[in-house]
């Protein structure tokens, strides 16, 4: 079972049908959605400020959800993928967008819908990337606008396999 704790009043409100790894934590002021999936190692700590989670996101392994006191506030949308090693700290990722492995999304940056955030990337503090874009390196800076056809399909095929992951682990628990 998952460590979640309460946290200045605060509890972690998980959606239904939500996967939760046994070793994944999340803390305070965290709000999930429903058909979530939060992995191994990934941390969600809401203890400063607000971290919302739309449907069925996808928090990868070892990834780290945090904001700055009384500053910023994370808002996730809908069929989110976020891969492996990501931080994200008081940032807004809209629907079906992907951010890929070890990056790292600053405070009050903006990710638009279908958009990609390359493996590895930074993106800085204020950084507004808009729909089916994809941007990559340190610091992130824009490399192509994307066929949103293309992006949708890419992006929902992996928000959607991983649900199917979690249902692998849902099982054997039964």
């Amino acid at each position: 079972m998952a460590y979640i704790k309460s946290v200045r009043g605060y509890t972690p409100q998980i959606g239904k049908d939500c996967f939760l790894a046994e070793n994944a934590t999340i803390v305070g002021d965290v709000t999930m959605g429903e058909g979530c999936s939060v992995w191994f190692n990934a941390v969600l700590r809401g203890d400063v400020n607000t971290i919302k989670i739309g449907n069925h996101v996808n928090i990868q392994d070892g990834s780290v959800l945090h904001t700055l006191y009384e500053k910023s506030v994370i808002e996730i949308g809908d069929y989110v993928s976020i891969g492996h090693n990501v931080t994200i700290h008081g940032a807004t990722v809209r629907d079906y967008a992907l951010i890929g492995m070890g990056s790292t999304v600053l405070d009050h940056a903006e990710v638009g819908e279908g958009a990609i955030v390359a493996a590895g990337a930074l993106v800085l503090s204020g950084t507004k990337i808009g729909p089916y874009e994809v941007w990559g390196g340190v610091p992130a800076k824009f490399i192509k606008k994307a066929d949103p056809a293309q992006t949708n399909e890419i992006n929902r095929k992996i928000a959607h396999n991983y649900a199917m992951y979690a249902s692998w682990y849902k099982d054997e628990n039964k």
